[in-house]
C-alpha cells in the first residue's frame, strides 16, 4: 500500500468513516444489555414461580398461573426485542466491513452499505419496539398491594384555618 495509488488516504478515510458506526455499535450493545438483564429477571422469577415447595408461596394457584402467563408472554417480548437488536448489531458490523472492503478492492460498495445500514436502523426501531412493549406489558400486569405494604397513615386533626 503506497501513497502514490491513493490507497493510505482512502483506508484513513474509511477508518474515519467506520468510527460512526462503532459508536453505533457501542449503543446497541448497552441496550442489549438493559433487554437482557430484564430477560433474566423474567426467567429467575418464572423458576420461583415454578420450583417453589407447595405451600411456601402466599400466592394462590390461580394467581401464580396468571404470573407465569404474563411472565411467558414478556420473555418472548425481551427475547424477540433483543433478536431484533442483535441483527441490528450484525448489520452494523457488515457496514463497518464493507467499508474497508470498498476500499480495499476499490468496489462500489457504497448502495450496499446504505441497505445494510437502513435495514440496521429498521431492526432496531422494531427491537427497542418490542422492548418498550415488553416493559408497558410489566407495568400493566405487576399490581403492588400498597395497602399490605405499610400502615394506614393517621389523618390530622382538622385546624381553625390556619
Amino acid at each position: 500500500m503506497t501513497t502514490s495509488t491513493g490507497i493510505v488516504p482512502d483506508v484513513a478515510h474509511a477508518i474515519q468513516l467506520a468510527l460512526a458506526p462503532v459508536f453505533l455499535l457501542t449503543g446497541i450493545a448497552g441496550v442489549l444489555n438493559v433487554m437482557a438483564g430484564r430477560l433474566s429477571r423474567i426467567v429467575d422469577r418464572g423458576r420461583i414461580l415454578m420450583e417453589a415447595p407447595k405451600g411456601t408461596l402466599t400466592l394462590t394457584p390461580a394467581k401464580i398461573a396468571t404470573e407465569l402467563r404474563s411472565l411467558e408472554k414478556r420473555r418472548r417480548l425481551a427475547s424477540a426485542a433483543i433478536t431484533a437488536c442483535t441483527l441490528a448489531a450484525l448489520l452494523v458490523c457488515m457496514v463497518i466491513s464493507l467499508l474497508f472492503i470498498e476500499v480495499l478492492l476499490e468496489l462500489p460498495l457504497k448502495w450496499l452499505e446504505g441497505t445494510l445500514f437502513t435495514t440496521s436502523t429498521l431492526a432496531m426501531v422494531v427491537g427497542l419496539s418490542l422492548f418498550l412493549r415488553e416493559v408497558y406489558h410489566a407495568n400493566h400486569t405487576v399490581r403492588i398491594e400498597l395497602e399490605l405494604a405499610a400502615p394506614p397513615e393517621p389523618t390530622a386533626a382538622p385546624t381553625d384555618g390556619m
